[in-house]
């Protein structure tokens, strides 16, 4: 628990400083805003063996992306708040479907490992790998655990944190509950973009040829 108070602390503290807005860019976000068409996946594999699609999803009216893994220990840690989270309000029949996707590529977050993780806490929703990790560039995902709530529409309705404390402490303020209950309800999210906290996502840098 340490380290993910050290590392979620560091990526946190980052994160206050950038604050940026512009075009096709969120406040926290280089790449997706609220209201932009959310980016699809297709044909990413899960720990069920079968390949996934946002066109999977069709049938419901909210979607929650989370970006997570295996190996961070603030994902490890938010990982009973989401299996909580999926019990509220993505149960069988409900309008709000959840998945994870991990695009690490380190052994311990490659799919065996990720079959482990999702068998030992009885993941209820998709986890999928990602092995060219273009779908959280698409999503300018930074992260692990990072937030996007996508409406009927399939656009961008809230992106960033969950809570506002990380585990062990109680959060103050919901923000994917509250963002899910809005749309429920018909409305916008009162608060639709957060600072994303959590360990970074590496990806992988291509080294340059030598001469």
């Amino acid at each position: 628990m340490k380290g993910c108070l050290v590392i979620c602390g560091i990526a946190f503290l980052g994160l206050i400083s950038e604050d940026k807005q512009g075009p096709g860019k969120g406040k926290y976000n280089d790449v997706l805003a609220v209201g932009d068409a959310a980016p699809a996946w297709a044909d990413l594999e899960g720990v069920d063996g079968r390949k996934h699609s946002l066109s999977d999803l069709k049938d419901k009216a909210i979607i929650v992306l989370v970006f997570t893994c295996n190996s961070c220990p603030c994902a490890v840690d938010y990982e009973d708040r989401l299996l909580a989270f999926c019990r509220e309000y993505a149960g069988p029949g409900s309008q709000v479907g959840v998945v994870a996707i991990c695009v690490n590529n380190i052994e311990s977050d490659q799919l065996p490992a990720m079959k482990a993780k999702a068998k030992e806490k009885g993941f209820p929703f998709p986890y999928l790998h990602d092995p060219s990790q273009q779908i959280a560039k698409s999503y300018g995902a930074n992260y692990t655990p990072e937030f996007f709530v996508l409406d009927a529409e399939r656009k961008v309705a809230y992106l960033g944190a969950m809570d506002d404390r990380d585990p062990p402490a109680q959060p103050g303020k919901m923000y994917l509950e509250d963002a899910v209950q809005a749309l429920l309800s018909g409305k916008k999210p009162t608060v639709m973009e957060t600072n994303p906290r959590g360990c970074k996502i590496r990806y992988t840098t291509k080294r340059k040829p030598r001469d």
